[in-house]
């Protein structure tokens, strides 16, 4: 995988801004909505997670794909003695 791109610094309201490309936010494990810390070290601008998301419950299950979970799936009928 490309670890570097090219890319323009934005504008973004009073602030500037650079997209990351989508290849190395899943490498890096960045989501939507997630926090970062922003530093430099040298002359270099890192971005480090500062935690895991805490997703919601509707966003959890938004995100559950069968296909990606082995097809597991929630039973909706009783098995045995539990009450559904």
């Amino acid at each position: 995988m490309k670890k570097s791109t090219m890319q323009t610094i934005q504008k973004w309201g009073n602030s500037l801004a650079v997209r990351i490309p989508g290849a190395i936010a899943r490498t890096a494990h960045f989501e939507v909505g997630q926090t970062v810390a922003v530093s430099l070290q040298g002359d270099a601008v890192v971005l480090k997670p500062t935690g895991l998301q805490k997703l919601t419950l509707a966003q959890k299950l938004a995100k559950f794909d069968p296909s990606i979970h082995g097809g597991e799936s929630m039973a909706t009928t009783a098995i045995g003695a539990e009450v559904i």
